[in-house]
């Protein structure tokens, strides 16, 4: 597995997880048959993700300026930084704020066109400690798999 002595990168591709001295990174896509356009419309509305992405996974989002405070429907509750929202490279940055469980998530949402009726979008998390792996990438094809529904039922439909 990993020998975080030796500073070496592993794979294990059962869970695609990337392992660098002790970070590991995840990253996993969904095609969407939905524009570009509408996909980035509901990814960037970083307040309401629990409305527009995630109806379910997550119970609640409460945005106060920059950071929103999110339920999951596990009842775990996690504060979640915006970092960065690009607009003409479709890629929003968050990460979580440091807590009892993570010492550090980054977390990578981009939008790319595939053609003019679909996108794939791409999620890439960054998180310390590595043994979260497991969780992390579980809770991610949960909320992808919610997110591919979401986004190709609704397409851009902002229920506010």
């Amino acid at each position: 597995m990993h020998n975080p002595a030796a500073g070496s990168t592993t794979w294990n591709v059962g869970v695609r997880v990337l392992y660098f001295l002790d970070m590991a990174s995840i990253q996993k896509e969904v095609a969407i048959m939905a524009t570009d356009d509408a996909v980035w419309n509901a990814v960037q509305d970083f307040g309401a993700v629990h409305l527009r992405l995630v109806p379910g996974f997550l119970k609640d989002c409460r945005l106060e300026g920059d950071t929103r405070t999110v339920t999951f429907a596990n009842g775990v509750v996690a504060r979640e930084q915006l970092v960065d929202c690009n607009h003409s490279a479709r890629r929003l940055v968050y990460c979580v704020l440091p807590n009892e469980r993570v010492a550090h998530y980054n977390a990578v949402l981009q939008v790319l066109a595939r053609d003019q009726a679909s996108c794939t979008l791409v999620w890439t998390v960054d998180f310390l400690p590595h043994e979260l792996a497991p969780y992390i990438d579980k809770q991610m094809t949960a909320a992808l798999s919610v997110m591919g529904e979401t986004l190709r039922s609704r397409g851009s439909g902002n229920p506010h």
